[in-house]
């Protein structure tokens, strides 16, 4: 009203009075001539200045009203985004800082009116514009709003100030909105929430009591042991007093070891915890100082391990132990041990009761002051005879008694040997004979009428005596043999319980990774064209990636991963690594190949195998400091029974043994003894994570194969694999080309426990094209089955909450929908689809994580797969027939060199390939069946191929891999395309070849073979 009245010369004295004011106080240049209004203002400030306003509802500047031209300068200079919407018709004139918030509606936004500009929230702002209009104020914190600001739908976060601005007379000519973007604060504070509950998960899901307290021993961390043990929830006892949960006098017993920590004192202890119920349980207990960003101590960090179990063992052994020294003790005897070389270490109560030494005296070998002197040098040398030879110590001599009288023993020593069959320690006996000896001194006095008699009594002191040396012999052996199988057993649990425990993190990680990748490949197309944003995207990919390698590490440890075994011959795929070998290592490592003459084949992972071998050879860097000589070297390998009986899980039999040698530092025992253990590395911080060995391991184990390490501190380190010989010819590799992806439009049911992963699924197929079906477990996708919804696709998580497992989901399904294709997914492998390591026959598996490309090409792979069974399946009660098609006569006479050609039919789904190999078959040619690109090129070696019919996706090598490799041998080669996937055709892989698109019937695939082989005919078979 006021901008009208000014234009038309009827201005109010208020209105006059403060155009005057405005314009006497508007800046002058040097001259006195008024500088360009709004003065400043950026971008925006330009486009207003340079703007013909009089062609607008607003009229020309030069009739703006005060408070208009005050508040357009205001907002335009303004740092914060503002925009002024003025007027009944809501005229819009905003700052540079907005620009951001208006995105692509810029700049054609400036100056037109707000449901023009913001249609898709117009309905939100009519609202807030009446309540301005009317002289309230709003404000709106973190308001959720989609906006179509980049010609794409965007949820939003801002928040939101709206003021009425005022005329001169007191009217609401306009309000201005502040608008503060809070998206991405909104999406950092649910990152970190979800990153905060997944650090309790895997703190809850550690076999051990974890919690922090403050420097007030108060309670700021607890995982999920407290509810067992204390009877309370984590979340009842966070906030709290330590007092409070564990009782005041555990407390005050504890408090000042809790004041060492404060003070910055790692304590680890064993210590009785009171738990729930009056009880106890006996816990290996840890205090360590937990410091903040600046390296100050703000609490400790407590960590309890329950060792109960290990107690009770320890208490059975110390039995096991008492009983064993009564049993020595009946038959007079008195136990010792020594170490390798002879000395006695350690407690000694035997030894010490019968010669009455000192613990100081018999120490070492302080044990020979209580030798007989004229026994002493006899003694010697048997002992170092016996050692020399690892033998049983057998010897006689006589020993200082603690009464002071020198007493006869008999002497019995048996070594204990480590898995290299080195001595760890001697057991010995020493029982006392003084009596016989002297009953034999007697005896020797007597008269010659006696001595047919004493004959007979040394006889039977002979026969007692080889009694009491086997059974001493034979307490002495299964002392060391218990000791062995104790040690080995313990190892093996402690292997196995750690193999479950990664397996079963690597498989919630993965899910993990799955939503994470999959939500940045679907972030991907909206920040297009970002260049600051697509970097941080790639970045974050590149991060899933690292998650995915050390999930497959921790799935290879737990021999948990799917293998693709092939027949491998290594002299070739060592060659063929030598240049990444060489570039991992650098140029001051040498690097020397040794390959034995006539070596087997190996059935083994070929990816696998070279992640292992690359594995040995950068730890042999990292051990070598960068500089040395690194020899792989190879050799046919025969372990035999002998070796069998000594080393755990090896089956006797051939192997082919890889051998990684370097001039490293080397490692002593009890690192070589740890070293495959997960997570255990001799590597500073930060410089490995402690599974390259345990992943080479728990892959070489699965294989059936077998893993010995040498190793020598100051001398280096040799690691030898041993694995399983094929008797079966080479598998030829071919690389995998993936092409662009394509979707579809049949209907998928996806069944995904996980809600994070199943929403990720559902949004990157219904990207795809495909109309999406979701169920949260087996039972509830039975009941979508069950309710007569067609389905092409059942895509389901093979670990599954519930009694109804996917394998029977997926039998359930095809007894209720014969044409639905099963396609399974998981972080790893469990033994309902895969025995042996394996996948099992017809099983197709997508493991996780995977991007939205490998699930495209997966998807229409099956679902090709699927639909060609379809059409080869006979119409239920008819035969199959055994003539050609219908449409086969129309085709004949054929060629005679036609009804004599050779046909290689490559397809891996069997239903498939046996129909089309008979279609094939009835119109008269020879037909080569392979399910895979490796045996097709294994037959072209074998036999003169005239035409190939291969499917383009296969489980190894793709079709378009095996047509490049045949065509680089022979380049007239016919080549028939039988597929359900377009996208080869759209890169243009399919030049110079037939395309004959799933599902085909015989006449086609039969045109299709001839138009190979009759070259005019060409244009005709494609068009069928």
């Amino acid at each position: 009203m006021l901008a009208h009245a000014a234009s038309s010369g009827q201005e109010a004295p208020a209105v006059r009075e403060a155009l005057s004011l405005l314009r006497q106080h508007a800046p002058q240049a040097a001259g006195g001539t008024p500088l360009p209004w709004p003065a400043g203002g950026g971008e925006c400030g330009a486009l207003i200045r340079e703007r013909d306003w009089s062609g607008t509802c607003l009229g020309p500047m030069s009739g703006w009203s005060p408070a208009l031209l005050a508040t357009v300068s205001n907002v335009v200079n303004s740092p914060v985004p503002k925009v002024l919407m003025w007027g009944e018709n809501h005229v819009m004139l905003y700052n540079d800082a907005y620009r951001e918030i208006a995105g692509g509606y810029h700049p054609a936004a400036l100056g037109r009116t707000v449901p023009a500009v913001w249609p898709e929230i117009w309905d939100w702002n009519r609202a807030i514009l009446q309540r301005g209009f009317a002289g309230e104020v709003c404000s709106y914190r973190d308001q959720p709003m989609t906006l179509l600001r980049h010609g794409v739908p965007e949820d939003v976060t801002l928040d939101l100030f709206y003021t009425p601005v005022y005329e001169v007379g007191g009217l609401v000519g306009g309000v201005m909105c502040t608008v503060l973007e809070t998206t991405g604060r909104i999406a950092m504070e649910r990152g970190l929430a979800a990153r905060e509950q997944e650090l309790r998960s895997l703190a809850d899901a550690l076999p051990m009591l974890v919690c922090k307290l403050d420097r007030d021993y108060v309670y700021r961390f607890a995982n999920s042991f407290y509810e067992p043990w204390f009877g309370q929830a984590p979340a009842a006892v966070i906030g709290r007093h330590m007092r409070d949960v564990v009782g005041e006098a555990f407390f005050a017993q504890r408090q000042p070891l809790l004041d060492r920590a404060l003070a910055g004192e790692s304590i680890t202890g064993e210590v009785d915890i009171p738990t729930i119920g009056g009880g106890s349980r006996r816990c290996e207990l840890s205090y360590l100082p937990s410091r903040d960003g600046h390296g100050v101590v703000d609490g400790v960090q407590i960590l309890a391990i329950d060792i109960d179990e290990r107690a009770r063992r320890q208490a059975a052994l110390d039995l096991s132990n008492r009983r064993f020294r009564t049993a020595v003790d009946a038959v007079h005897g008195v136990l010792w041990t020594n170490s390798p070389d002879g000395r006695m270490v350690g407690e000694q109560p035997g030894w010490a009761a019968l010669t009455g030494q000192a613990f100081e005296e018999y120490q070492d070998y302080g044990w020979a002051n209580a030798v007989h002197p004229d026994d002493m040098q006899p003694t010697l040398d048997a002992w170092n005879a016996a050692v020399a030879s690892r033998g049983m110590f057998v010897f006689e001599h006589r020993v200082m008694h603690h009464s002071g009288a020198w007493r006869h023993f008999a002497i019995r020593g048996l070594p204990m040997l480590d898995e290299a069959g080195e001595i760890r320690e001697w057991v010995g006996v020493h029982t006392d004979i003084t009596e016989q000896r002297a009953a034999e001194a007697a005896l020797r006095q007597h008269s010659q009428a006696l001595a047919s008699q004493i004959r007979h009594r040394e006889q039977a002191e002979e026969q007692l005596r080889s009694l009491n040396e086997t059974l001493e012999a034979r307490v002495i052996a299964e002392i060391g043999e218990r000791r062995q199988a104790e040690a080995k057993l313990a190892q093996a649990q402690k292997l196995e319980t750690v193999g479950k425990l990664t397996g079963g993190v690597a498989h919630d990680f993965n899910n993990l990774l799955q939503v994470v990748s999959g939500s940045l490949q679907l972030l991907s197309r909206d920040i297009a064209g970002n260049p600051r944003a697509e970097r941080h995207a790639a970045n974050a990919m590149a991060g899933v990636s690292r998650g995915s390698r050390l999930a497959s590490q921790l799935l290879a440890f737990g021999r948990r991963q799917a293998l693709e075994p092939k027949v491998v011959n290594v002299t070739r795929f060592v060659q063929g690594m030598d240049d990444m070998l060489r570039r991992a290592l650098g140029e001051a490592i040498e690097v020397e190949t040794v390959l034995g003459g006539g070596l087997w084949n190996t059935f083994i992972d070929p990816t696998q195998i070279e992640n292992a071998l690359l594995n040995l050879a950068i730890n042999a860097r990292d051990a070598m400091g960068g500089t040395g000589q690194l020899t792989v070297e190879l050799a046919n390998a025969h372990l035999d029974d002998a070796y069998a009986l000594t080393h755990d899980e090896v089956t006797p039999g051939q192997y082919v043994m890889l051998a990684v040698s370097d001039t490293g530092c080397g490692m002593p025992p009890e690192v070589i003894e740890r070293v495959f253990e997960p997570f255990f590395s001799t590597k500073e911080e930060g410089k490995g994570s402690g599974l390259g060995l345990s992943m080479v391991y728990g892959f070489v184990k699965q294989s059936g194969g077998h893993i010995k390490i040498y190793s020598e501190v100051g001398h280096g380190t040799t690691i030898k694999l041993y694995l399983p010989r094929a008797m079966q010819a080479e598998d030829v590799v071919v690389q995998v080309d993936a092409g662009p992806t394509v979707g579809g439009t049949e209907t998928i049911l996806v069944v995904e426990d996980d809600a994070e992963v199943r929403e990720v699924v559902v949004a990157m197929l219904t990207d795809l094209g495909y109309r999406v079906l979701k169920a949260v477990d087996a039972g509830s996708a039975l009941v979508v089955i069950e309710s007569g919804i067609p389905i092409d696709l059942l895509f389901t998580d093979v670990v599954m909450p519930g009694k109804l497992k996917s394998p029977e989901l997926a039998r359930k399904a095809r007894e209720r929908l014969p044409n639905v294709a099963v396609l399974f997914t998981s972080g790893y492998t469990e033994n309902s689809i895969v025995h042996g390591g394996r996948l099992d026959a017809g099983v197709e598996l997508l493991s996780k994580p995977y991007p939205r490309e490998a699930l495209a090409r997966k998807v229409r792979h099956v679902l090709a797969n699927q639909a060609q069974r379809r059409q080869a399946q006979p119409r239920p009660g008819m035969p199959r027939p055994a003539a050609p098609p219908a449409p086969m006569p129309a085709l004949a006479p054929q060629p005679v060199a036609a009804a004599r050609a050779m046909v290689l039919l490559v397809e891996d789904d069997a239903l498939i390939r046996g129909n089309s190999a008979e279609m094939l078959r009835d119109a008269g040619f020879t037909v080569i069946e392979a399910g895979s690109a490796e045996e097709g090129a294994k037959a072209l070696k074998d036999a003169a191929i005239d035409v190939i019919v291969t499917d383009i996706n296969l489980p190894g090598a793709s079709g378009a891999e095996l047509v490049a490799h045949a065509r680089a041998a022979r380049s007239d080669i016919g080549i028939v395309f039988a597929s359900g996937d377009a996208a080869p055709l759209l890169r243009g892989e399919l030049a110079g070849s037939v395309s004959l698109t799933k599902p085909y019937d015989g006449a086609s695939l039969v045109a299709a073979v001839l138009a190979c082989l009759q070259p005019p005919a060409a244009e005709t078979a494609e068009e069928a």
